[in-house]
């Protein structure tokens, strides 16, 4: 552990900002020069840690409080079907322009290192269907704002956005605002 865990601070406490922060490995200059990316793969790969925060997010919510989870691309994807799966629900992916194979709806947005594009399928979602939507790292907000917009756009319900990290430092929640962001850690 580094000196940095015990002082871990998150939506859901410091037991579980502290699992967060001792699976996360900072990787300087990726993908661009003076970007710290945020590895949470070790995290994954530890089967304790993992269940913890998926049942940690599961419990925040309840498992009747939403009938489906919408994670974004690529890491998201992981975060969102373990909580689907706990909570007996389905999963939706929202994806990286071009990768879906039937007709979508997008939303263009900027990264804190360039632009993207966020696609949903037109008919992912039932019209008033409670949706939880799930990404690993907010930074700026733009990905989280995308696809907030693509559920709703869908017909989907936004009842909850969380991550596993926030880099508070980058303002994503007061971009997002007045919505509710549930991190487990806040860096």
């Amino acid at each position: 552990m580094t000196d940095e865990i015990p002082r871990a601070i998150g939506d859901s406490g410091r037991d579980l900002a502290a699992v967060v922060a001792g699976g996360t490995i900072d990787v300087p200059d990726f993908p661009k020069p003076g970007i710290v990316f945020k590895d949470l793969m070790p995290l994954f790969a530890d089967g304790r840690a993992f269940r913890e925060v998926v049942d940690g997010i599961v419990a925040h919510y309840g498992p009747d409080s939403f009938d489906v989870v919408a994670g974004v691309e690529a890491r998201g994807f992981v975060v969102a079907a373990a909580i689907a799966y706990a909570a007996g629900v389905g999963v939706v992916p929202v994806r990286k322009a071009g990768k879906l194979p039937r007709q979508a709806l997008s939303a263009s947005y900027e990264l804190e290192y360039g632009e993207a594009t966020l696609e949903v399928h037109e008919d992912a979602f039932i019209a008033g269907q409670r949706v939880l939507v799930v990404d690993d790292v907010l930074a700026t907000g733009g990905t989280a704002g995308a696809a907030l917009e693509l559920v709703e756009r869908g017909g989907g319900a936004v009842v909850g956005f969380t991550v596993l990290m926030e880099l508070a430092f980058l303002k994503g929640r007061e971009r997002l605002h007045p919505r509710t962001v549930h991190a487990l850690l806040t860096v």
